[in-house]
């Protein structure tokens, strides 16, 4: 057996060929679609990176793991106590413990461990290389390594390779001499001229007015961005940008494909593309950046192609990204690891039939603090803290008939806003009765005085807001946080 896991940081997956998009950013990954599976419903538990990747490879939600910020207490594991071992044992496996249990031999090139500090990534791994840029890479800063690699190693059994691209991730950086792909070309039009003016007179990190850590971009360093959203001209080479990197992604992942069938083995490796989290482009006033619990953050692409497990067929269940984690340690021939809330889905997918979870609760507390509950056709949003955005405390969504977030439902439909606050009730009860503390993340980030990302920038962005002429955003904020947030 031989896998390939091609991790693209910050890829939607409504923006691939595959899942709908109305551009050909995804070429080479819609071929591998079309011989696979394809989980429209995929959401990570917890967003964005750090708190995402944690899930996956630990096995376990962020409430249970402790890792749920990008700063503070809540951004590292929770240590295991008096109980921990010499060692980890099985039942505290991590992914590719698990994995390296049932027989294969894991590789990873990727610069993640030290861009987070995230030093239990490196359990389970026999060979590790990082690429050094922590995240500022480029295709061709990652890709050529995992080639040498493979040059050597392809027609060997039982590797598994994690290629860890980042591409689509502010600021847009793709070379220049890759060309526009997308220049004159139809996008999604969801976003019109009066809806970027409210957006450019709003407020929060990352709006329209304030794409860089609040202020404009620097577009002499960054040519593929503008400084900011003041019109549809700019949405457009803002979204040009994020397409052009998935693009140059792809190409990349193209490559890799080709070395494995020059070496004769293409067709008998499992594939896997996937990422990390979704991007707000829009939605919410959030441009180009993970800031929310939503079905933009939360839901990412992945794409399966299994040898024997059928061709080119769609699963629409909800599915956790872990999930599909333990699914993919069952097809492996492994055990789950008894301590994993993500559950296998692998009789269903070798019978072809869709089965996934009933609700989904996803979290983001580095930009924000929230909590999502997904089911049905429906979102609901419950904000803790609103991370200095024009967020309000629930939000209500029909994802199905509205899937930009572009009209809240919570004022007409009561009756969807108490059933999202039941599920998330039930949801954190049952989370906290087998948690192996007492304490939620979640509470620990609010104690510690916010998400990691807008921590004690209240009275910095409050002056941008008042300079700019947006004073009375300034106001509103101070009133909601100014009592114990400096």
């Amino acid at each position: 057996m031989r896998v390939l896991f091609y991790d693209i940081d910050t890829l939607r997956a409504d923006h691939l060929g595959c899942y709908g998009y109305c551009r050909d950013t995804s070429p080479n990954i819609d071929a591998v679609a079309a011989e696979g599976v394809r989980f429209e419903h995929c959401y990570v538990s917890d967003a964005p990176c750090l708190p995402s990747r944690a899930s996956l490879y630990t096995g376990r939600f962020g409430i249970h793991s402790g890792v749920v910020n990008h700063g503070g207490l809540a951004a590292d594991l929770r240590p295991h106590g008096r109980e921990r071992g010499f060692s980890h044992g099985p039942a505290r496996n991590s992914w590719i413990a698990a994995l390296r249990q049932a027989g294969l031999y894991p590789v990873s090139f990727s610069p993640y461990a030290e861009r987070h500090s995230a030093w239990w990534f490196y359990h389970g791994w026999r060979e590790m290389y990082n690429t050094g840029k922590r995240g500022m890479e480029i295709a061709p800063e990652v890709v050529p390594h995992a080639l040498r690699w493979l040059d050597q190693h392809a027609k060997e059994d039982n590797w598994f390779l994690h290629v860890n691209v980042w591409d689509p991730h502010t600021p847009y950086r793709t070379p220049l001499d890759f060309g526009d792909p997308f220049k004159g070309q139809p996008f999604d039009e969801w976003l019109t001229e009066d809806r970027i003016r409210e957006h450019f007179a709003g407020y929060g990190p990352h709006s329209a007015q304030d794409l860089a850590e609040a202020g404009p971009y620097d577009t002499a360093r960054w040519p593929r961005v503008p400084a900011q959203i003041t019109c549809l001209d700019d949405y457009v080479r803002w979204i040009n940008g994020y397409d052009t990197g998935i693009r140059y992604a792809d190409h990349h992942f193209g490559l890799l494909l080709a070395e494995l069938e020059r070496q004769g083995v293409l067709d008998d490796t499992a594939i896997i593309v996937s990422s990390d989290h979704g991007e707000n482009q829009g939605e919410l006033n959030i441009y180009g950046d993970h800031h929310t619990a939503d079905n933009i953050t939360a839901r990412v692409p992945f794409i399966l192609r299994w040898p024997g497990l059928g061709a080119g067929r769609a699963d629409a269940a909800l599915h956790y990204q872990t999930d599909l984690a333990a699914t993919l340690i069952e097809l492996a021939g492994g055990q789950v690891p008894a301590l994993w809330d993500g559950h296998s889905f692998a009789p269903a997918l070798r019978e072809g039939r869709d089965a996934g979870r009933d609700t989904l609760v996803c979290g983001n507390c580095a930009w924000s603090c929230q909590r999502s509950v997904r089911w049905d056709d429906w979102l609901f949003l419950r904000t803790y803290h609103d991370g200095l955005k024009d967020l309000p405390p629930m939000l209500l969504f029909n994802v199905a008939d509205d899937p930009h977030l572009t009209r809240d439902l919570s004022k007409e439909r009561h009756d969807l806003v108490h059933a999202g606050l039941a599920r998330l009730h039930h949801w954190e009860t049952d989370m906290m009765a087998t948690s192996e503390s007492d304490v939620d993340p979640l509470w620990t980030v609010l104690r510690e005085g916010g998400p990691y990302h807008t921590r004690g920038r209240l009275h910095a962005y409050c002056e941008r807001l008042r300079a700019t002429g947006r004073a009375h955003h300034a106001e509103a904020l101070v009133a909601r946080h100014g009592h114990w947030m400096t």
